[in-house]
């Protein structure tokens, strides 16, 4: 299919000029939008004809952050009430049991997760690497389900006989680490506009691996032009080992390993103050906002609005499936609205908030809280800023085609009268369509690039096995 006409939809762009088109549509030639605009000032004819009257269509939610692999354990009894450091440590013998099979299939279901909730693009972060598994395994599986990929190299060297937190079992030698990831970069890395898959460097965390790996990885990254991705301040726990270990609290530590810059960004960022706002800032270092994992693991609750004040950028991430328990990005969308309220009814509110840059939401500047658009925003662009993408995250000509509509003649959408703000602050729901690079993924609220029933069956026996040990 070479072309692709969109009509009769609402659309909603997310690009400059905010732009809401009620009858609107779209018009795509070989995976990228040619035409966004009226029904009436498009072309009437393509290769096919998509007519989506009474459904809201919006760019493709970008995920900045997930383990694909927690897929296999989720719900784990020993780990359902425990915060962060004591549910690693619960499932990381787990973990080692994973082969490069239970790579790719979790890989598919996390990714076949994310396309039912309007997700086109995903990071992942795969850490561990046991039993001969590679990043290969997770980068094949998603080539046949059809999301793009920023397909993060972790890696973890500090085990618990060096005064880190991993078991020595799941951790590996740093030359080995670097050449790996030298050699990922060199297989897959795709630099040019629309690429669909990029390689990042993530050493796991400040308590998994050494200062000598995060600068080596940090000067590799660089020679290549890839980006830097890392957990950073989730947890207090992490702030006292870092001035324990490292003398500086987890930005400065940052600091000191060369791991500040816009081609970095770290996940949760929760446990900060004003003065390391301003590093993010000057630096322009991005954020991947997991609320639901925040939630989960009673983390906290990072400083969204203070990061966007500032000028920090910043994007959605489900986390690990094991600690959210899922990878629903539209009800990620949902609850970082309702968590920055939270955070609002705790602190105070604004009497003369920040100017938007997203649009929609109440005037007057008197208790300004965020916003449904607000919200969305964070879902779509904030997360392309975060990822170093311009080719994603709005509707505009010249970029990706990569959207997801939903219907609203829904028996939760009855009575919402803004279509926009009926996605967020109703109940999350599965998506009528995911399209990427102008190829449907989900069509008609079914996965057509993977088959679902045959792909579960595969993951319950893989998750049973790594359990039944």
């Amino acid at each position: 299919m070479t072309t692709l006409l969109v009509k009769n939809a609402y659309i909603v762009t997310m690009d400059d000029h905010q732009r809401e088109i009620p009858d609107g549509g779209l018009f795509i030639r070989r995976g990228l939008l040619q035409e966004v605009g009226q029904v009436g000032n498009l072309p009437n004819t393509a290769d096919e004809v998509l007519d989506l009257q009474g459904h809201i269509v919006l760019p493709g939610l970008v995920n900045t952050h997930h383990h694909f692999y927690q897929t296999l354990t989720r719900a784990v009894p020993a780990a359902q009430d425990a915060n962060l450091f004591n549910w690693l440590t619960t499932l990381y013998p787990i973990w080692a049991r994973l082969t490069p099979e239970d790579i790719f299939i979790s890989t598919q279901t996390a990714l076949s997760e994310l396309a039912l909730s309007g997700c086109t693009t995903t990071s992942d972060h795969l850490y561990l690497f046991p039993n001969g598994s590679k990043l290969d395994d997770e980068i094949a599986a998603a080539k046949e389900v059809g999301l793009r990929l920023q397909a993060s190299r972790g890696s973890m060297s500090l085990g618990q006989s060096q005064g880190g937190l991993p078991p020595d079992s799941v951790v590996d030698d740093e030359d080995a680490i670097l050449k790996d990831s030298q050699r990922l970069i060199e297989k897959y890395h795709d630099a040019k506009m629309g690429a669909m898959v990029q390689i990042v460097l993530a050493p796991c965390s400040p308590f998994s691996v050494t200062s000598d790996l995060m600068k080596q990885s940090a000067k590799l990254a660089r020679q290549y032009g890839v980006h830097l991705h890392t957990h950073l301040a989730e947890t207090e726990d992490e702030e006292q080992f870092c001035l324990q270990k490292f003398g500086h609290r987890p930005i400065g530590y940052m600091q000191e390993v060369d791991w500040v810059g816009d081609d970095v960004w770290f996940a949760h960022a929760i446990w900060v103050n004003d003065e390391e706002i301003k590093v993010f800032a000057k630096h322009n270092c991005g954020v991947a906002h997991c609320p639901n994992s925040n939630m989960r693991l009673a983390s906290g609750i990072a400083p969204i609005k203070e990061y966007r004040a500032a000028g920090v950028n910043v994007g959605l991430g489900v986390d690990g499936s094991a600690s959210n328990d899922g990878s629903h990005l539209l009800g990620e969308v949902r609850n970082a609205l309702l968590l920055a309220r939270v955070k609002e009814g705790i602190t105070g509110f604004s009497a003369s908030p920040p100017p938007s840059t997203a649009g929609g939401g109440a005037g007057g500047g008197v208790r300004k809280l965020m916003t449904a658009r607000e919200a969305l925003y964070l879902g779509t662009r904030g997360g392309a800023a975060v990822l170093g993408r311009n080719d994603i995250g709005s509707l505009e000509a010249g970029k990706c085609a990569d959207f997801f509509a939903v219907n609203l003649n829904r028996i939760g959408f009855t009575g919402m009268h803004d279509p926009v703000a009926a996605l967020v602050l109703g109940q999350p729901v599965d998506v009528d369509y995911t399209v990427v690079g102008g190829r449907f993924i989900v069509k008609e609220g079914q996965l057509v690039t993977v088959d679902e029933r045959k792909l579960i069956e595969k993951h319950n026996k893989a998750a049973k096995r790594l359990l039944s040990v």
